[in-house]
């Protein structure tokens, strides 16, 4: 037999499967389907994933949402550039802005408090990576993020961008700050 030459049988798939062979076959289904109901169950019980609702959007619409919450609860400012803090109102709709290279405005939020945060992009791709809780999501402009959060502890949240945005990507930083 040489390696060069077409193989005598070319219809390989009419030929037995060794037990050997069918056993890792077994074992590799089987453990496909572990993992895939595995990840429903991580889904559901394991808190794991969150669960968001993502809707098309126009940066001129986003903007003016955001804008319309900052201008009704902006309760001071802050850094040099003046980014407004926001503090609304528990069970309210907050909203933020990833664009070069910056989260704006900076949230202040309650405790045991739940609201729908709106994330978008008005330029590139850019990660939401909430420090230290690990909440992670890939903003995209066009689309409006909406995640249900309900803060458990107090203090000072980093906002850090995760997805290469440009050369100042590694500035790309806000704050939440939970009272």
């Amino acid at each position: 037999m040489s390696a060069i030459l077409p193989p005598s049988e070319r219809l390989w798939y009419k030929h037995p499967i060794d037990r050997v062979e069918g056993t890792w076959i077994a074992i590799a289904l089987t453990w496909c389907l572990i993992m895939f109901f595995m990840m429903i169950g991580w889904h559901i019980w394991g808190k794991q994933n969150l669960s968001t609702e993502t809707y098309r959007t126009t940066p001129e619409k986003f903007t003016a949402k955001a804008q319309a919450v900052v201008d009704k609860f902006t309760v001071r400012t802050e850094t040099d550039q003046k980014t407004p803090v926001v503090a609304p109102p528990a069970g309210s709709d907050v909203y933020m802005i990833a664009r070069l290279w910056n989260f704006w405005p900076i949230l202040e939020l309650e405790k045991g408090k739940t609201y729908k945060l709106h994330l978008t992009s008005l330029d590139y791709n850019h990660g939401f990576s909430l420090q230290p809780a690990n909440i992670n999501i890939q903003v995209v402009p066009g689309f409006e993020h909406v995640v249900t959060v309900t803060p458990n502890q107090s203090g000072t949240y980093s906002v850090v961008c995760n997805e290469y945005c440009g050369i100042n990507h590694h500035t790309m930083v806000g704050r939440i700050y939970v009272k």
